[in-house]
Order: structure tokens, then C-alpha cells, then sequence
């Protein structure tokens, strides 16, 4: 029952904490899915090139609010993803303990695992959120759903339910790969800022370990994270690989 109790709130805890930092960062996520979605042979929106450049353009051609395309998927997303892949991180690293304390492939195993199983139940939210972040003025194709709940029922009604897991295969690597790279460096980082004079285990420790940790996922996984995007926000590609194929032929 303790045990229980500890997953629930490391879920809990780490579900609200991934919401919040939605609500932050979602504008600039917004902003990289029309960046990743843009094909070498076309305009940008408006033009533009580069992170601050897509944001002003969708801004000022769709609102502000616009940039928060997406918010409530999102906060479906990270409370089925955000929870299931920390609140099961700590559990699933015991399993991989055999002798001793964790060592780095253990934790690397852990968080992959976490980050497949997560992913596997959250990509309809995902899928739903980048549909939401694509439907823009200057896009491609335009889906016009009204809001979340009828972009689910929509998908499901046109497309299948099987469709809401489109983009699953890139999806789950992306997120193994991140969550792997993330928790993995960040028990790292923890543990090597531990080590030096003066720092103690407080919240400062923990965002530089957190900071650490996020510039290196990102690194890792960016290169998945385009082919899982533009999958799911555009249905002329026919698999993974002939994504994956056609990005690096034409775009590089």
C-alpha cells in the first residue's frame, strides 16, 4: 500500500508540475511544430525563418492566442505522459537493480521502458495536440476542428479509432529516447553536482540538473521529434521510414 501510495503521488506531483510547465512553454512548442511541418519547397508562414520569427508571424496573423493552440491536449498529454513516465520511473529502475545501487544503464533502461509505456497510452492526445498546432492561416492543410474533444471524435469518426495512434512508431522512440536521455543525465547531473563543494540537494540543484538534462534530450531527440511531427500533422506520408526517407531527401 505505501508503495501504491508513493506512485500516486509521484504521478500526481509530476503530472501538475508537467501542466504548468505546458502553460510556459507551449507557445514555443507551438511555434516548433510549424517549423517542423514546413517543407523545403515551401514559404514559411508569412516568410518567416527561425524560431521568434514563426511566433510573430502567428501572432500577428492568427492572435496571440493562437500560440496556445493545443493547451488542453496538452494538459492530456502531460498528465497521462507526464505522470506514467516519472511516477514509473523509480519502480521500474528497482527492477533492473539486481546488486547494489543503479548504475547508469540501469537508469537508461528504466526510462526508456517508462517513456515507451507512457507514450503508447498518450499519443492520442498527442496526436490531437499537433493537429491543433498545424490548423493554422498558413498551413497546408487545414482540419478546422472547433476544439480537442471534437478533434478526438472527429478523427475517430473520419479517420478510425486506430488513427489516434498515428505516428505511434516515431512517437515511442522519440520519447524513449528523450525520457532516457533526460531522466538518465538528470540522476547524473544530480549526482555530480552532489559531489562538488558548496551544493547541497535543494531546488537549485535541481534545475541546474533539470537544465542539463533538457539540453541534452533535446539533442538526442529532435531529429525523431520531426518525423513524429510531421506524421501526425501531415497523412500523405505512408510510414515511418518513408517519412523519415522523404525529410532527409528533400530537406536535408
Amino acid at each position: 500500500m505505501a508503495t501504491a501510495s508513493s506512485f500516486a503521488a509521484v504521478f500526481i506531483s509530476s503530472a501538475i508540475a508537467s501542466c504548468f510547465a505546458e502553460v510556459c512553454t507551449i507557445p514555443l512548442d507551438t511555434a516548433k511544430v510549424r517549423l517542423q511541418l514546413q517543407k523545403k519547397t515551401a514559404a514559411g508562414p508569412a516568410g518567416t525563418v527561425g524560431m521568434l520569427g514563426t511566433m510573430m508571424s502567428i501572432a500577428r496573423e492568427e492572435g496571440v492566442t493562437a500560440l496556445w493552440k493545443g493547451i488542453i491536449p496538452g494538459f492530456h498529454r502531460q498528465c497521462l505522459y507526464g505522470g506514467l513516465r516519472v511516477g514509473l520511473y523509480e519502480p521500474v529502475k528497482a527492477l533492473f537493480v539486481f546488486v547494489g545501487d543503479a548504475t547508469l544503464m540501469n537508469k537508461i533502461l528504466a526510462a526508456l521502458t517508462t517513456g515507451v509505456i507512457a507514450i503508447a497510452v498518450a499519443n492520442p492526445t498527442d496526436l490531437v495536440k499537433v493537429r491543433l498546432q498545424a490548423d493554422g492561416k498558413s498551413t497546408a492543410v487545414k482540419r478546422h476542428y472547433s476544439g480537442a474533444l471534437n478533434a478526438y471524435a472527429t478523427i475517430v469518426r473520419q479517420e478510425g479509432i486506430g488513427a489516434l495512434w498515428t505516428g505511434l512508431g516515431p512517437n515511442m522512440a522519440r520519447n524513449a529516447l528523450i525520457n532516457a536521455a533526460e531522466l538518465a543525465s538528470y540522476d547524473q547531473f544530480k549526482q555530480m553536482f552532489l559531489g562538488l563543494p558548496g551544493f547541497t540537494d535543494n531546488v537549485y540543484t535541481h534545475l541546474l540538473a533539470g537544465l542539463g538534462a533538457g539540453i541534452f534530450a533535446v539533442c538526442i531527440g529532435s531529429p525523431v521529434d520531426v518525423v513524429k511531427s510531421r506524421m501526425m500533422g501531415d497523412s500523405t506520408y505512408r510510414s515511418t521510414f518513408d517519412c523519415f526517407a522523404k525529410t532527409l531527401k528533400n530537406d536535408v
